[in-house]
């Protein structure tokens, strides 16, 4: 299952920054073949990584906001006395 479906300018984007980063840092020239098949690798062993924590960023955030609803939700809460006999 590829989790990344990126569209094909945004693709071509990243291939390019792969090419300008081995050619800046690794003197090294990367054709398009082989930074679209290293994007493929890291999107197939390195993106559900970065997914499960984005999952994970997500689900810690949902929590936060759940127990700040649930503070305003007891503020909202009448107090109330029972009559006496």
């Amino acid at each position: 299952m590829n989790l990344l479906k990126l569209p094909k300018e945004q693709k071509e984007q990243i291939i390019s920054m792969l090419q300008q980063y081995f050619l800046v840092e690794r003197g090294e020239e990367l054709g398009h073949l082989a930074a679209d098949q290293l994007l493929d690798f890291f999107a197939k062993h390195a993106g559900p990584i970065f997914y499960n924590q984005a999952v994970d960023d997500c689900r810690q955030y949902v929590r936060e906001r759940v127990a700040m609803v649930e503070e305003d939700m007891y503020a909202l809460e009448k107090p109330h006395q029972f009559p006496r006999k």
